[in-house]
């Protein structure tokens, strides 16, 4: 009977122990589960997990079900914190202010960095460094490609994403000082030819048919419009068929510049639809460099290592006549 109840509590102490076996916890949250663009951001921690089996840390995602769910990513963002084993944190910010004030309220002791999406300037010291696009200038390559097509200007709608999200504000206000030449103007009325119309920018809240429709309704109160500046891909991979119903009809207007498109990303079917001639111009992201990436920039920050601030990754860019070859292997 000793034995019996000897080996039973041995059993019992080596199930005891399992949760103080758990791995370690690097966490990256980003706005939404429902986005293809942090599904590759996901596929990228995965890969950094199986390389590194072994390892007593792992690359955990998560975020909330819907992009459009600011509080929801916030409330993750602070029961994450709050948990033991983790132990550095990597987020994409939908709305920038909130993230900074749940970060400020949970005071972590763990290393904090942004990934994709960054804090505003008045909240960076807030994490350690940014791993993702420079924003800014990607916003100004699109800017580039809709001038080039339209050198003498014209009327222009900008399709943006959560009011508050930095990274999308800095895009859209690249694209600007592209079209221009001038620094800081939060509106175009008029500057370098350029005309931003009534009831722009939009703000979609990431949602793929949200912002076809607003195309839709903005091409119908400005028939002659002259371009569209789309700060994420969202309609397109979001909704490519109905993005494609909207714009064949154009595709020769798109073909000979008289209407112009430049877009972000290059995720789901967006090359594809460049191929076809239905957007000018796509700068796309690396989200999957970013979520393989982010767990060994954790590692760095948990060691006290140097880490530069901002960590870029590249920029792709696909226009019609790149689009076989314009995505980095």
């Amino acid at each position: 009977m000793r034995k019996t109840l000897l080996l039973a509590a041995v059993a019992a102490m080596a199930l005891g122990a399992g949760p103080a076996l758990a791995k370690k916890q690097l966490v990256i949250v980003v706005k939404g589960l429902d986005n293809p663009f942090f599904e590759a951001i996901h596929q990228g921690c995965e890969k950094w997990n199986k390389e590194n089996a072994s390892s007593e840390y792992e690359c955990f995602y998560t975020g909330p079900a819907s992009t459009s769910d600011e509080a929801g990513e916030a409330q993750i963002v602070q029961d994450m914190l709050s948990k033991p084993d983790t132990v550095a944190m990597a987020i994409s910010p939908s709305n920038a202010p909130l993230i900074a004030q749940t970060i400020k309220s949970a005071n972590p002791s763990i290393p904090i960095m942004t990934v994709d999406a960054d804090l505003t300037k008045e909240d960076a010291a807030l994490r350690k460094t940014y791993l993702g696009t420079d924003n800014y200038l990607m916003g100004k390559k699109i800017g580039e490609y809709i001038k080039k097509a339209k050198p003498n200007g014209g009327t222009i709608c900008t399709i943006e994403g959560n009011p508050a999200a930095d990274n999308i504000l800095r895009r859209a206000q690249g694209m600007r000082d592209a079209l221009t030449g001038k620094e800081g103007l939060a509106a175009l009325a008029g500057e370098g030819g350029w005309t931003e119309v009534a009831g722009c920018p939009v703000f979609t809240n990431d949602d793929g048919a949200k912002g076809v429709q607003a195309m839709t309704d903005i091409l119908a109160a400005n028939p002659k419009l002259d371009a569209f500046g789309i700060m994420g891909g969202w309609p397109l991979f979001g909704a490519p068929q109905p993005y494609r119903d909207l714009f064949k009809p154009m595709a020769d207007k798109i073909a000979k510049n008289d209407f112009v498109i430049g877009a972000a990303d290059t995720i789901g079917d967006e090359v594809a639809i460049a191929k076809e001639g239905l957007v000018t111009a796509l700068v796309g992201q690396r989200p999957f460099e970013m979520g393989y990436k982010a767990p060994s920039v954790m590692l760095d920050l948990i060691g006290n290592k140097k880490v530069d601030d901002p960590v870029f990754t590249g920029l792709d860019e696909c226009t019609k006549e790149t689009a076989d070859t314009c995505i980095q292997k």
